[in-house]
């Protein structure tokens, strides 16, 4: 294994055995059981994936991808089935709660317990015994049998084992949703300590916005395939197809299993399905999508933006303009401002929803609103019928280059439909001359004035 990687997966493959009853799973374990009693679940599928030392690296997939099957195997939790696991460094996991953790035994018992697993002597866990405790914040309770813990205190003392050992390499497995927003906080700082000394992350969560923030690259699973990897705003993008079923998903053969060529160039293509037609939409439209009618508009923005959708609604036109209803791309922070979309319906639609985010240029969504939200329109639509649809608001984001999706959707028979969404279609700046903390001025007015006598 190179000397500059921590965690090398190879040819990883881990298959379950369902069965109907449990007298089979009895039988098979004894030997007696007939061909046909189990089905076989191939929870991952020939992965291979690496992880560099000081990289953080994100997992996200939907539930059931194999995620948390893959930390289990690196941790040595789980043996795989077939392929190969190589870790160079001293890991310290934080999986699902309970794990690792004798629910008898009292929280001072536990931090021994999970110290001693990792491979830490008595002495070196006493060494750090308070910076767990303090780390941990749950008082006396320490002393108190694990299983009577809230889930709160259960992962507030998990984490702060896991965190405070100083493991070379963390694995942390979607528990920080269960701590409150203080002690998530206080997490997330510890994450950005552990990147500044170079330490190897391997991270889970459903919480893209944390993907987006934390993780240097991103790893997409599902149903047992990795899918792809790369940047998190990349991945995520992906990882939104296949969660509305419009992503082009491999077949369950190994020798068909997508590569990092093919994810890139199917998501810089529309959804395979409404290709041609919303194709036909664009040429057929006199105006570009930014609403200019000259080719060589100097104000046009649009980038290299991901579409896919089932074609029943088309977004034809989008554009900016500002509060002297000028279009433009460069919007004065305190000033209002309105976001336009065209839509031409090319079937009947009950109740479409028209949609519009922001996001930074690291792919986290900053806000977003949409027809539904704001109780603007929810009536059916005739097909070949054109829609012009308007948000108009006051900019208040800070200074800087921001991304701007659209969408339409709707649900058809109780299921979410998209039928045609832009992500990162429009490149829009915020010209300001002052930025306070964070992603939005909150137009604060401060005074100050002489201490009155009390």
């Amino acid at each position: 294994m190179d000397k500059d990687i921590a965690i090398e997966v190879k040819n990883l493959t881990k298959i379950y055995k369902l069965y109907d009853k449990p007298i089979d799973r009895l039988k098979d374990s004894l030997g007696l059981a007939k061909r046909g009693k189990f089905k076989e679940h191939r929870a991952l599928n020939n992965v291979s994936l690496s992880v560099k030392k000081g990289e953080t690296v994100g997992i996200i997939g939907t539930n059931g991808s194999g995620k948390s099957t893959i930390l289990k195997i690196i941790t040595g939790v789980l043996s795989p089935t077939e392929g190969e696991v190589n870790v160079d460094g001293h890991i310290s996991a934080l999986l699902e709660l309970g794990a690792g953790f004798n629910m008898e035994y009292n929280g001072i018992d536990n931090i021994y317990l999970n110290g001693m697993m990792i491979g830490f002597s008595e002495e070196e866990i006493e060494k750090r015994m308070d910076a767990i405790l303090e780390f941990a914040d749950i008082g006396d309770y320490v002393y108190q049998p694990v299983k009577t813990y809230s889930s709160g205190m259960f992962v507030r003392l998990a984490f702060a084992v896991a965190i405070n050992i100083d493991p070379e390499i963390l694995i942390v497995d979607e528990a920080l949703s269960v701590g409150d927003v203080f002690f998530q906080a206080k997490c997330y700082h510890k994450f950005e300590e552990f990147k500044k000394k170079g330490k190897t992350i391997l991270f889970v969560s459903h919480d893209l916005s944390s993907i987006s923030k934390y993780c240097d690259r991103a790893v997409l699973l599902n149903q047992g395939v990795l899918l792809g990897e790369g940047t998190p705003k990349k991945m995520i993008d992906i990882y939104k197809q296949v969660l509305v079923g419009q992503y082009p998903l491999p077949s369950s053969d190994v020798e068909n299993l997508l590569d990092d060529e093919s994810i890139r160039e199917a998501a810089a293509t529309a959804d395979r399905k409404a290709d041609s037609k919303i194709k036909e939409d664009k040429k057929a439209s006199k105006v570009d999508r930014t609403g200019n009618n000259s080719e060589n508009s100097e104000t046009v923005s649009e980038v290299d933006a991901l579409e896919y959708g089932d074609g029943a609604a088309v977004i034809t036109e989008y554009y900016i303009t500002d509060n002297k209803n000028v279009r433009t791309n460069s919007i004065i922070k305190g000033t209002d401002f309105t976001v336009h979309m065209r839509v031409k319906f090319n079937r009947d639609v009950s109740a479409p929803i028209f949609a519009m985010t922001f996001k930074n240029v690291m792919g986290i969504e900053i806000t977003g609103t949409n027809s539904m939200v704001e109780k603007a329109f929810l009536e059916p639509v005739k097909a070949g019928a054109e829609k012009d649809i308007t948000f108009t608001q006051n900019m208040s984001l800070q200074g800087g280059d921001y991304l701007l999706s659209f969408g339409v959707t709707g649900f058809e028979q109780n299921d979410f439909t998209v039928y045609h969404r832009l992500y990162d279609a429009l490149s829009v700046s915020v010209v300001s001359d002052k930025n306070t903390v964070g992603y939005y001025d909150m137009n604060t007015i401060c005074k100050v004035s002489d201490a009155k006598e009390t």
